[in-house]
């Protein structure tokens, strides 16, 4: 089986685990990946990069020109994608960047002008309900006719594509597994003794963007309800709310509790995840912002927590989103913005060690089970028979 995925989260090796897992699992499997070749992220990461070739044995990464190098929706790429699909004939052409995208129109497009014959699919994140107007509302109905299978990130975002009409062939899996040989339990006393984290804190721990979506605000008023604990917050990340989250932390007598580290390159998350007595993540449903097709934002879902239950780290989250169905029976749940139900869960964990290590032993066998690269990969693999197979 001859596999094309085309997107720009491949640009960083470390994403490219479950394809090249996946290249990989039986003989005959060739994937290769399309990538642009210089993308400028935004956020934390603003720098250009420019991307590179990459071979292992059955698994490529093909570097190919752009139009657009920040917008995902936008993105398409440049003639030499002609010859690269004359030459590799897939029969799968995944494109993940959405049922909005140019790019998955494109490939739509060559696909049946060059008669590979191969099955479209798309990949998505979305999750809140959304209008589009013309021409976008065209757009989103020819990729839509035109797919054979659509893999979605959440729960939420397969049924609203239901509600936008698609009858065909869905898989709920997200867009990433958890890379378990790097996030496994691995202690980091020299590290805790760094950041003046002693042996009997009790490390609350947050990594992520600070931003009024994540929730933040809610976990520190939770937390300043406890001052009577021997608690730490460990907050790994950075964004506009760090102010405003300091100013809280300030007013709530709790400051000299937080230990702020900036966002750390994502192959050393896992020494500070494993510093933490529990991982939280507070999301909240928000809607208070636009974008050009939808309003809102919910959580998609939480890549963290997987990386905190291969760890071994309990984890906590709200009710937004996808959060609930990522932790299922191995965390607590809480619902979103509730400030008390929030301090019950932490004072759960802290006083109860017994319930800690269940959801250490819990966690950590889902994440095995369901969210690997090679859980994922094999997930992938049986959709696309399916696909293939489909009259």
């Amino acid at each position: 089986m001859k596999i094309l995925v085309a997107s720009h989260t491949y640009i960083v090796d470390l994403n490219c685990e479950k394809l090249l897992t996946l290249a990989h699992l039986e003989p005959g499997i060739e994937v290769t990946v399309v990538v642009p070749s210089r993308w400028r992220p935004g956020g934390v990461q603003n720098e250009l990069i420019e991307t590179k070739t990459r071979q292992q044995n059955s698994f490529r990464v093909v570097p190919i020109s752009n139009l657009s190098q920040n917008h995902q929706g936008l993105l398409t790429f440049g003639i030499e994608l002609i010859p690269l699909l004359k030459q590799f004939k897939p029969h799968i052409i995944q494109v993940e960047q959405g049922s909005r995208a140019l790019g998955y129109a494109q490939l739509i497009t060559l696909n049946r002008l060059l008669g590979l014959k191969a099955k479209n699919l798309f990949f998505t994140w979305w999750n809140l309900p959304y209008q589009l107007k013309f021409p976008v509302s065209l757009l989103e109905a020819y990729n839509l006719r035109n797919s054979d299978g659509i893999v979605a990130g959440n729960q939420d975002a397969a049924e609203i594509l239901r509600q936008r009409g698609y009858q065909g062939l869905i898989k709920v899996m997200p867009q990433l597994g958890v890379n378990e040989t790097l996030f496994r339990p691995q202690p980091q006393p020299e590290l805790a003794a760094e950041l003046g984290i002693e042996p009997n804190d009790f490390v609350v721990g947050f990594v992520g963007r600070f931003v009024e979506e994540k929730g933040l605000l809610t976990l520190g008023k939770a937390l300043a309800s406890l001052r009577d604990r021997p608690w730490k917050w460990l907050l790994v990340g950075r964004g506009l709310l760090e102010t405003v989250l300091m100013e809280q932390a300030e007013r709530d007598r709790i400051k000299d509790r937080l230990i702020l580290v900036e966002s750390v390159p994502h192959d050393q998350v896992y020494r500070y995840i494993n510093l933490m007595n529990t991982l939280v993540l507070p999301s909240e449903t928000n809607y208070q912002f636009k974008t050009l097709t939808s309003v809102g934002w919910k959580e998609q879902f939480g890549h963290v927590l997987i990386e905190a239950m291969a760890c071994k780290v309990p984890v906590i989250g709200s009710n937004s989103g996808e959060i609930p169905n990522v932790i299922g029976e191995a965390g607590l749940v809480f619902p979103e913005g509730d400030v008390s139900a929030l301090e019950n869960c932490l004072r759960q964990l802290i006083e109860q060690p017994q319930l800690r290590s269940q959801f250490s032993q819990l966690g950590y066998e889902r994440a095995i089970v369901h969210y690997t690269n090679q859980a994922l990969a094999k997930q992938l693999l049986d959709f696309y028979k399916k696909v293939i197979n489909m009259e």
